[in-house]
């Protein structure tokens, strides 16, 4: 069970694999005024970096799974590395229908909803293991503008321009799901630009050090198309945030 290799390779160095930053991720667990000892599942954990310095920082406990052995495997050593191994436990595993068996106070999938089907099954799913006056984290995608074109949406890597919402129409689609939304962060263009521009330095010095490897092809045309590809449509079109979703 694995993710597919080009994220493997592309976010091998990323800690947060999403278009956040170190300081935002700070930003959003001061939000939440997260109290010690609140327990946090997160489903697509990625390497953990979410867990394990809010355990440092505010005291949480919890437990994150993912289907990517590589960062299931930095979030272990993240949490050694922070001192918190004791607070948080990693599983190398499919989220998909993961249900906690204690209730939560904090139940997130951040930047992974296909694990529920999509937004609306998501929410679903992290409902199960909701604790009483616990608080959903979802982060998503949205238009920051609608793209002109099909072909625009798809150069931001979204199937179509109806996959995502505008920001407004995001905020109101939880509502109608019977959701409160009680806070949000939102990524801006240069935790986009640390997200992705990161990725080019990495395939570079991969593509370095595994010249003969099979996949090296693939990562050649990666490095060579998405600085252009990101700068013209991603960067200018696609926003990203993390919700915070109290029900009714």
């Amino acid at each position: 069970m694995d993710i597919p290799r080009i994220f493997n390779i592309t976010e091998s160095a990323h800690r947060v694999h999403n278009p956040f930053t170190p300081e935002k991720l700070a930003t959003l667990g001061a939000a939440l005024r997260l109290e010690p000892e609140t327990r946090v599942l997160d489903l697509g954990s990625g390497s953990g970096e979410m867990l394990c310095t809010w355990a440092r920082d505010y005291g949480v406990v919890g437990t994150g799974i993912d289907m990517s052995r590589l960062f299931s495997e930095q979030a272990k050593l993240r949490a050694e590395e922070l001192g918190v191994a004791d607070r948080v436990n990693f599983i190398h595993g499919d989220a998909a229908g993961y249900v906690s068996v204690e209730k939560v106070g904090v139940a997130a999938c951040i930047g992974a909803t296909w694990i529920g089907g999509g937004v609306v099954g998501t929410i679903a799913l992290l409902a199960q293991s909701l604790g009483a006056g616990g608080i959903i984290l979802v982060g998503e995608p949205y238009w920051r503008q609608l793209p002109p074109t099909e072909d625009v949406a798809k150069e931001c890597h979204a199937g179509s321009i109806s996959d995502f919402l505008l920001l407004p129409e995001l905020l109101a689609s939880f509502g109608g799901l019977g959701y409160d939304v009680v806070e949000m962060v939102l990524a801006d263009q240069d935790s986009w630009d640390r997200y992705e521009a990161a990725k080019w330095l990495t395939m570079r010095r991969w593509l370095e050090a595994n010249p003969d490897d099979d996949f090296a092809k693939e990562v050649r045309a990666a490095l060579t198309s998405e600085p252009e590809r990101y700068a013209a449509y991603t960067r200018e079109y696609l926003g990203w945030g993390v919700f915070a979703l109290m029900p009714r």
